[in-house]
C-alpha cells in the first residue's frame, strides 16, 4: 500500500488562497519559522499566524506537514 493512497486529495486549492496567504505558505513550507516569515514579509508574527489559520480553515488542513504537502503540490 502506498503512502499517497492513504492521503486525502486536495482539489484545486490555489484559487481559494489570497496572494499573501500563498506567500506565507511558501515560506513556512520552505522551513522558515513564523517569526522568520514575519520578518521577511514585514509583518507581525500574529499576522503570519492568522494567515496560516485562514489557510487551514479554507482548505480543511490540520498540520504543518499537510501545509507543506500542499505547497509542494502547488509548486510553491
Amino acid at each position: 500500500m502506498s503512502l499517497t493512497a492513504t492521503m486525502p486529495h486536495i482539489e484545486a486549492p490555489a484559487p481559494a488562497l489570497a496572494p499573501r496567504e500563498r506567500e506565507t505558505l511558501r515560506h513556512i513550507a520552505g522551513g522558515r519559522t513564523y517569526l522568520q516569515t514575519a520578518r521577511h514579509m514585514g509583518l507581525s508574527k500574529h499576522t503570519v499566524d492568522a494567515y496560516l489559520r485562514r489557510i487551514r480553515a479554507k482548505l480543511n488542513i490540520n498540520s504543518t506537514a499537510e501545509l507543506t504537502r500542499l505547497a509542494i503540490s502547488l509548486g510553491l
